[in-house]
């Protein structure tokens, strides 16, 4: 059958956990602990604006949900559960089940469960919407706002992957096959450190998540939080596969390049032990890249104190 609800029961209706109503009613519900706040973002992606028709369908179904956990990974929040609108030209069920086996994949692995959601038929195109709900104690989410004069500033993962692989894939650049089945992972398959973030509630004192760009999303917290920052450009944690880049592409590359899904974060001096040790519980890299300041304006140097500059800034949607 292909009908609507057809379809959400065959490929996303699971059961829901205890306590927490899922699909089949009218609205889904879900507990919050006491103390704590709830923590909503949402996503959107279009095919040929996010995505590439010809994209794996488990790979997309795994990102749709990653965009959305690393949001929440950035406020040091909890996830409780999500809500999936798709619309679709088309029914077609092999890409259905490698989409939901995606999803339901990270799902499981991240403990958000799919709880609701739509379907619908779309004129022309596939479109994702995914909604993500979590908690945390107000007094220790992790806010834009909350940066201090000579913080450091601390990347996780790795940096430019994910941009170079979409340059191949777009033939802004030329066609090298190992590279991008080198890159291509970071691109499709971002694995926001949603453990690690809600380790650092208390810890840090501001973060965000990393998706158009280091200079642009940085930039954020510097505006909400009215300070500047000082990057260290040699230090900055450059995805392995970039190794013999040219020097302008790596550039635009690791500070301006999107999709990275990792956190970008602030904390005191005195916390770097902490922040180590907790990184190392969660099997995630952790780089102090530069520091606070209170002189507002964003400083980008090399090791001998040479200035960087990169052409552009990061993504936006209308520029």
């Amino acid at each position: 059958m292909n009908n609507e609800f057809d379809l959400i029961a065959r490929y996303f209706s699971r059961p829901a956990p205890p306590g927490i109503l899922g699909v089949g009613d009218d609205c889904a519900l879900l507990a919050v602990a006491p103390g704590h706040q709830l923590a909503c973002s949402t996503d959107l992606l279009i095919e040929g604006r996010h995505f590439f028709s010809d994209v794996d369908p488990a790979a997309l179904g795994h990102k749709a949900l990653a965009v959305n956990v690393s949001d929440l990974a950035a406020m040091g929040a909890q996830p409780l559960g999500c809500l999936l609108s798709l619309s679709l030209p088309a029914v077609d069920h092999d890409w259905l089940a490698a989409f939901a086996g995606g999803f339901h994949a990270l799902a499981e692995r991240a403990q958000c469960p799919l709880i609701g959601g739509d379907t619908t038929r779309s004129p022309a195109g596939i479109v994702i919407n995914v909604t993500i709900m979590g908690q945390v104690r107000l007094e220790t989410a992790l806010l834009r706002s909350g940066a201090k004069a000579d913080d450091d500033i601390w990347i996780t993962g790795t940096l430019g992957a994910a941009d170079v692989a979409l340059r191949l894939l777009n033939n802004s650049l030329p066609g090298d096959p190992a590279l991008l089945a080198a890159t291509r992972p970071a691109l499709e398959r971002p694995l926001p450190p949603w453990h690690f973030g809600r380790s650092l509630a208390g810890v840090a004192h501001s973060a965000l998540d990393i998706s158009d760009g280091l200079v642009q999303d940085l930039s954020h917290i510097l505006k909400a939080s009215g300070c500047g920052a000082e990057l260290d450009y040699d230090a900055l944690p450059v995805d392995p596969a970039l190794r013999g880049l040219d020097d302008a592409l790596l550039r635009t590359a690791v500070l301006a390049g999107g999709d990275v899904y990792q956190l970008c974060f602030t904390a005191a001096r005195d916390q770097r032990g902490r922040i180590q040790e907790l990184a190392g519980q969660a099997s995630v890299r952790a780089t102090r890249v530069g520091r606070i300041t209170a002189r507002p304006g964003l400083a980008i140097h090399d090791a001998q104190g040479r200035p960087i500059t990169v052409a552009t800034g990061g993504f936006d949607h209308f520029s």
